[in-house]
């Protein structure tokens, strides 16, 4: 979960809530997304693989399918905009909404997809966090698939 095993870094109840927050967004439950980790100005989140989220290749033979381009984008705009609430005075309140989203696609996503946004800049109103999405290939290593930049409209409370 939050941090290192066993630390206690002032972050689990936002972990929580956030977590709770997939629990109850029907599309991010059903995508199985999850928090892993919650830090100062950074949060990891995942999504397993699962063919249901796949798009086949013409040509690819055996290969195992791709996950779609745009599971990778939601979990980059959704990772970016929860990061920034680590930055927040009040982290359990105010509602965040996407301006504008950039993502780049480096190669297929043929495993878990792994994100982690890191907040480049907070102030009264728009939030920036810069995200990288990596994938477990089918031998076991873990490569880049996707970067991006999202640029949030913060509604505090």
């Amino acid at each position: 979960m939050t941090g290192f095993a066993g630390e206690n870094n002032g972050y689990d109840e936002l972990e929580i809530h956030l977590q709770q927050f997939i629990t109850n967004h029907e599309f991010l439950a059903w995508l199985g997304t999850t928090v892993e980790a919650v830090e100062d100005g950074t949060v990891t989140m995942a999504i397993p693989y699962d063919s249901k989220l796949t798009t086949t290749r013409q040509g690819a033979g055996d290969r195992r399918p791709d996950i779609h381009g745009g599971v990778a984008a939601t979990l980059l705009d959704t990772v970016g905009a929860m990061a920034l609430r680590t930055t927040f005075e009040d982290q359990l309140n105010g509602t965040i909404a996407t301006i504008n989203l950039s993502v780049n696609y480096l190669r297929p996503a043929t495993g878990d997809l792994t994100a982690t946004a890191n907040v480049i800049r907070t102030g009264s109103s728009i939030g920036v966090s810069e995200i990288t999405v990596e994938s477990t290939t089918p031998d076991g290593k873990t490569r880049e698939v996707a970067t991006g930049q999202g640029s949030y409209r913060l509604f505090l409370e």
